[in-house]
């Protein structure tokens, strides 16, 4: 029936994966029918918040005792445990699964989620980035269709600290924003101590990307002192900064410093929740319409690919790197939060934070 809801299963529903709960419950297609969480006080607490009673540890469990595998898997799980429960639903029937930032630490671990998700005709959602901002996706539209003249150059500020962790955002907005794929890194990175770690904490890197349709990007490690992605024409200027919407420049004064422009963006339906809206809505319309997704699983792999690749051209002598990587093996861990989850690094969520934590802003 047309008018029948997605029936919606949260893996994973500390922090994160109570907001995507919250999410899911308040649109008017969708409905969580499951959670499974592995922390067993915390399942109770989240069950009877959201009101779903179907409950479990973890994906497997879930999946062999439901009776009716859901439409919709949403995995916000910490790093270290994606790749299964993304594997398990693609290979239990979902119609979609969706995961979140960072995907993983090895590539091939990436490109086994993508495999399991193209052999099963599972749609495979990326998540919660900022890719997904109603303004951002609207400014690459006009971008693509050739509003502000042909792309000539971009630039990533402030690339550091969280080269994968937290840079996969700055990598998928300048894919979306250049319209192009990222052929060969060459980078610089600092200090040593972090160069030679295995994970990405406090780790700068500068460095050059060639692109796929010929410009080239300059990576700056540091905030300049902007923090985030800019792209230009011959005579515009689009900048995406991690604030509140994106900044466009057209045209020069006659001290040729560029002005503002004042070109409006469309209101979006769902300001209270962000662009974890947007994601969500446009996962579901790649599920129900077959659309293309701001953000998908591809997405993350190409943002973890760009971070990897940075990291061992620095690594080894800033050596040019051709994308794709070769070597699938290569690694690079986020941070222990990210990879192993506020419980196990010092962040952990009680039952009663879980029971009374406020979700998103009033309003």
């Amino acid at each position: 029936m047309a008018d029948e809801k997605l029936r919606v299963a949260i893996i994973g529903c500390g922090r994160m994966g109570q907001h995507y709960t919250e999410v899911y419950n308040t649109f008017e297609n969708t409905e969580v029918v499951a959670i499974a969480e592995y922390n067993d006080d915390r399942r109770n607490v989240v069950g009877e918040r959201f009101g779903v009673t179907a409950l479990f540890k973890d994906a497997e469990e879930m999946y062999q005792q439901m009776d009716e595998v859901p439409d919709l898997a949403v995995v916000v799980l910490p790093g270290k445990f994606i790749k299964d429960a993304v594997i398990a639903s693609a290979q239990a029937g979902v119609r979609g699964v969706s995961t979140d930032k960072p995907i993983g630490a090895k590539l091939s671990d990436v490109d086994e989620m993508i495999a399991a998700c193209e052999e099963s005709g599972t749609v495979f959602h990326g998540g919660n980035l900022q890719r997904s901002r109603a303004d951002v996706q609207e400014a690459a539209s006009w971008l693509r269709n050739g509003d502000y003249g042909e792309i000539q150059g971009a630039t990533v500020h402030g690339w550091g600290g969280e080269i994968s962790g937290g840079g996969c955002q700055h990598i998928a907005v300048l894919r979306l924003l250049t319209n192009a794929e990222i052929t060969e890194v060459i980078a610089w990175g600092k200090p040593q101590e972090s160069l030679e770690a295995n994970e990405d904490s406090g780790l700068i890197i500068n460095g050059r990307f060639k692109m796929s349709t010929g410009i080239e990007t300059t990576v700056y490690g540091e905030p300049t002192p902007h923090r985030g992605v800019d792209v230009w024409t011959e005579d515009s200027l689009l900048r995406w900064d991690w604030g509140d919407v994106m900044d466009i420049y057209q045209g020069f004064d006659d001290n040729g410093a560029r002005i503002k422009s004042d070109r409006q963006f469309t209101p979006f339906a769902w300001p209270k929740y962000g662009y974890l809206a947007s994601s969500i809505l446009s996962f579901i319309s790649a599920v129900e319409n077959g659309t293309e997704m701001a953000i998908s699983g591809y997405d993350l792999l190409r943002s973890l690919e760009a971070a990897v690749a940075a990291k061992h051209s620095a690594l080894w002598g800033s050596v040019p790197l051709s994308l794709p990587l070769e070597d699938r093996s290569l690694t690079l861990y986020p941070r222990p939060y990210r990879w192993l989850g506020g419980d196990q690094s010092g962040r952990y969520q009680t039952p009663d934070e879980a029971r009374a934590y406020e979700l998103f802003a009033k309003g």
